[in-house]
């Protein structure tokens, strides 16, 4: 896991696939870098056989349903909202702001699977 900077299973990615990509260039920065570059990526691991790709402020988003395509879309227009309101850029937020704010949209982390 260490060479995707992921410290444990806690931190793999948020349900639907969403994940802040410079947290994972940076994975021991409890402060967000003022340069990096920032990116809400969403992977939908489901399949309809589309191929689906939709970009915007701050995040690209792959694959899925049209369902679940939809739901990641949602999602991260709610992200960029809060940051709006916020008076900030998603480079800008520290995690556990992220954190926060991927809460009140409805984003959370699923339970570590026990094999």
């Amino acid at each position: 896991m260490s060479g995707l900077g992921l410290n444990s299973i806690e931190d793999l990615p948020w349900r639907l696939g969403f994940f802040p990509i410079y947290r994972l260039a940076m994975p021991d920065s409890k402060k967000p870098s003022k340069k990096a570059p920032a990116l809400l990526l969403g992977v939908g691991l489901d399949s309809d056989g589309h191929q689906r790709l939709t970009k915007g402020k701050n995040f690209a988003l792959v694959g899925g349903t049209q369902e679940t395509h939809e739901a990641m879309t949602e999602k991260a227009i709610k992200i960029n909202e809060h940051l709006t309101k916020r008076g900030k850029e998603l480079h800008e937020v520290s995690r556990e702001e992220f954190n926060d704010i991927a809460d009140k949209v409805g984003l959370r982390r699923d339970a570590p699977e026990n094999n």
